[in-house]
């Protein structure tokens, strides 16, 4: 489904308005069904920590425009909050892993369990140093104040921060691949902002051969123990050279497994390519941001520099194993793109996603009980395989596993944790509440049809009453995009219906 901005009223007035074509691109998304658990007890998933849908979405609500279903990702959305989840005491075992259980609030019959992964933080300070390549988009389609002129004023909110021992290279593309900054060190602040003021949009988007030239960059000034990073900051308007994003991923994967990960930064409308920069920073071992203002730029690049450079771990996945004698039916929120065949948890060959410094993950799943009037799948006509469930364990309604990788370490690592019945609340915490409010936030955007008709009403008072503290400002930013939503579709009782038909 493509999104097209609104004509300003000045031009629609005047008739002299034409509207531009609409070319973005978005990754087709079916959400995830009910899983019954006497016949698949286990659900499997890499993290994912990107940020992307959300703020994108954020910019077309309030330009006044339905999103497209597939432009919202529920995880994005859920991740881009921080729900205070504890953080782990030393950097021996770089997480900590709680959960919560509560009352699903769309539904008193089901319930909701709620995973937080928090990463070990490291000062600003003490980060092992950057070699970070710019790899910028300089083609026609960038000629936008919310396009390269964005990007340009991004960057210089980062250069104050780079240090001597950090190197910064930036290679622009447009018609053709060109140096504009050979690796420089970092505390050079003007030398790295004078080849920015020097940056200008125009010819057609060689993107494959500008990706080969910055990881040419990133290899001449690769450091070891460090932070070896391209940063592509694009609309995604691919459209001479390397082309096709099957190669593109072949190559961004080789140069991760040489040690060099690669980030994305979106920019602009009209042309955006989500699909294809959502998934080249999967491969490359980074994350997908988008900037719609100076606000989410320094966000990304200044106060989450710390998460969004170091990582401290690599290839984390998840695993949850349901009890059937406590659980008929789970559904994880989110995720789609990321889902793991069962196998896949225990091979340490199986790429997964990053998390850096200080990084939090936050994961949902809706569950019914097996005491629950309330299941949705039948039961198979000719029964399912003998079930091994065992009620006394402790009262466990499932097991938590996470794997993940230490820098530079090739074998995995495991966590362990059970959930356990008694942990279940009927008034769940603030930062689940909240939490709960977005994934319904999610849904309604994406058609409203998995969460029982829980009403965009009771999402607003539900998100209102944990907004807490919010000292950026972004949860009360949420509820005024929810609001926006709700003057979009109409009556209450057409959000039941949602955004995305």
């Amino acid at each position: 489904m493509a999104y097209a901005p609104p004509a300003p009223i000045e031009a629609r007035q005047a008739g002299a308005w034409q509207q531009p074509a609409n070319t973005e691109r978005y990754a087709a998304i079916t959400d995830n069904p009910v899983r019954r658990v006497s016949e698949e007890p286990v659900s499997t998933f890499s993290v994912d920590v990107d940020t992307g849908s959300y703020a994108n979405v954020r910019r077309m609500l309030n330009e006044g425009a339905r999103p497209p279903a597939d432009a919202v990702r529920a995880e994005e959305f859920i991740n881009y909050f921080d729900y205070g989840h504890p953080a782990p005491a030393t950097r021996e075992v770089p997480f900590r892993v709680t959960t919560e259980l509560a009352v699903a609030p769309w539904n008193s019959q089901r319930q909701l369990l709620m995973i937080g992964i928090k990463g070990y933080d490291v000062p600003k300070a003490t980060l092992a140093p950057a070699n970070l390549v710019f790899l910028i988009d300089t083609s026609g389609s960038m000629d936008s104040p919310d396009k390269l002129p964005l990007v340009k004023s991004a960057v210089r909110q980062l250069v104050p921060n780079l240090r001597s021992q950090d190197r910064v290279s930036m290679v622009v593309y447009a018609g053709s691949a060109g140096l504009v900054l050979p690796p420089t060190p970092g505390d050079r602040h003007g030398e790295i902002l004078a080849a920015l003021d020097h940056l200008d949009a125009g010819g057609s988007t060689n993107g494959g051969d500008g990706i080969r030239l910055a990881y040419a960059m990133a290899r001449q000034a690769y450091i070891a123990n460090g932070v070896n990073r391209v940063i592509l900051a694009t609309d995604g308007d691919f459209n001479v050279g390397t082309v096709d994003q099957g190669a593109l991923e072949t190559l961004v994967g080789d140069q991760r497994k040489h040690g060099i990960a690669l980030s994305t930064l979106g920019f602009g409308s009209g042309n955006y390519n989500d699909a294809m920069a959502e998934q080249l920073a999967d491969v490359g071992d980074g994350n997908h941001a988008y900037i719609d203002s100076l606000r989410e730029a320094r966000k990304v690049l200044v106060e989450q520099m710390s998460s969004t450079l170091m990582t401290i771990a690599r290839d984390v996945k998840v695993q949850i194993e349901f009890n059937p004698a406590q659980v008929a039916e789970y559904r994880l929120i989110g995720y789609e793109n990321r889902v793991l065949q069962r196998e896949d948890f225990n091979n340490d060959k199986v790429d997964a996603g990053d998390i850096g410094a200080g990084h939090q993950v936050t994961a949902l799943y809706e569950i019914t009980p097996a005491s629950s009037p309330a299941q949705r799948v039948g039961s198979l006509r000719y029964g399912s395989a003998p079930a091994t469930a065992k009620a006394d364990l402790g009262g466990e309604i499932a097991h938590l596993r996470l794997r993940y990788k230490l820098p530079g370490q090739d074998r995995s690592r495991l966590i362990e944790t059970p959930v356990l019945g008694s942990q279940l609340v009927r008034n769940p915490s603030e930062p689940m509440r909240f939490a709960s409010a977005v994934a319904g936030f999610a849904d309604a955007l994406r058609g409203g049809s998995r969460m029982d008709g829980w009403s965009l009403d009771a999402m607003i008072r539900t998100a209102s009453s944990a907004k807490g503290r919010d000292q950026n400002g972004e949860r009360a930013e949420l509820l005024a995009l929810m609001e926006l939503a709700r003057t979009q579709i109409g009556p209450d009782r057409d959000a039941r219906i949602g955004l995305g038909q």
